[in-house]
C-alpha cells in the first residue's frame, strides 16, 4: 500500500480525474462518485501503475465512444444521451479490477505481485476489447451473429463483424503493451513483456468473444443485463489469463 502522504495525493488525484470526466459527460454525477471512490482505494492499495493503466483505459474508452457519435445516434446505438457511462456500467467495469488492486495489499498476499499485474491488465483488456469492438463495429454496416452467422443489425447483442473483431483485438493488445510500459515506468513487479503483452492480449479478446455469446444466449432473452454480461464477460477475461499464466508456469 501506498505511504499516507503519497497515499492522499493519489486519493486527490483520482477525485480531480473522476470529477472532469463528469464535467466532459464521459459519466453521469453517480458514476462518477463511484469511479473515484473505487479509483481510490485502487491507487491506495496497488499503486500508480494501476491506476495509470485505469486511467488511460478510461479515456481510450471516451475518445472511441464519442468517435463519430453523430452517426451513432441516428442509428440509435449510442452509449447514453451523450456518451456517457451510468453506474451500471462503471461498477460492471470496475469491481474485478479493484478486487484484483485489494489482492496486492492483502496479508498474506494472495497472489504473487507479477500474477496480479497480469490480470489486472487482462481485466482491463477485456473492457477495451469490448468497448472498441462495439463503438468501431456498429459504424462497419453490418453484422452476424456470433454463434449461426446469420445478418443481424449492427449493435445486437452477439452480433459482430470483421471491423469490431479487429478493433477488439487492437484494444486487448494494445492495454498489454501499454499495461507493460507502465507497470516498468511505476517499478510494478511483472513478469516478462512477452509473457504480459501475449496473455493480456489473449485474455482480453477471448473474453470479449465471450461476452458476445453471452449477449446472443442470455442477455437477448432478459436473463442477464448489459452490465452483468459485461461483468461475467471479464471475469472469463481473467479467468482464461489465470489458465494461461499456470500453463507457463508463472501463476504463484
Amino acid at each position: 500500500m501506498l505511504p499516507l502522504l503519497p497515499a492522499v495525493v493519489a486519493i486527490l488525484v483520482t477525485v480531480a480525474l473522476a470529477l472532469a470526466a463528469t464535467l466532459a459527460r464521459a459519466l453521469t454525477p453517480a458514476a462518477g462518485i463511484v469511479a473515484a471512490v473505487f479509483g481510490a482505494v485502487i491507487v491506495v492499495a496497488a499503486g500508480y501503475g494501476f491506476l495509470a493503466l485505469l486511467i488511460l483505459f478510461v479515456v481510450a474508452s471516451v475518445l472511441a465512444t464519442r468517435y463519430r457519435f453523430s452517426e451513432k445516434k441516428a442509428k440509435q446505438v449510442q452509449e447514453g444521451t451523450m456518451g456517457e457511462r451510468g453506474v451500471s456500467n462503471v461498477i460492471a467495469h470496475i469491481l474485478i479490477p479493484t478486487g484484483l488492486a485489494l489482492a496486492v495489499a492483502s496479508e498474506p498476499p494472495l497472489l504473487s505481485m507479477p500474477a496480479i499485474a497480469v490480470l489486472y491488465a487482462s481485466a482491463l483488456a477485456f473492457g477495451a476489447a469490448d468497448t472498441f469492438g462495439s463503438e468501431f463495429g456498429v459504424l462497419a454496416g453490418k453484422a452476424r451473429s456470433i454463434l449461426t452467422f446469420r445478418p443481424v443489425t449492427p449493435g445486437t447483442n452477439g452480433g459482430i463483424s470483421g471491423t469490431g473483431e479487429l478493433w477488439a483485438a487492437i484494444g486487448a493488445g494494445t492495454t498489454g503493451i501499454v499495461g507493460w510500459a507502465l507497470f516498468l515506468l511505476f517499478a510494478s513487479p511483472a513478469p516478462p513483456g512477452a509473457i504480459l503483452v501475449g496473455v493480456v492480449g489473449i485474455s482480453g479478446f477471448l473474453g470479449c468473444q465471450v461476452d458476445s455469446v453471452l449477449g446472443e444466449t442470455l442477455e437477448n432473452r432478459n436473463l442477464l443485463t448489459k452490465g452483468s454480461t459485461n461483468f461475467l464477460g471479464m471475469l472469463s477475461s481473467v479467468g482464461i489469463a489465470a489458465l494461461l499464466l499456470a500453463a507457463l508456469g508463472w501463476f504463484r
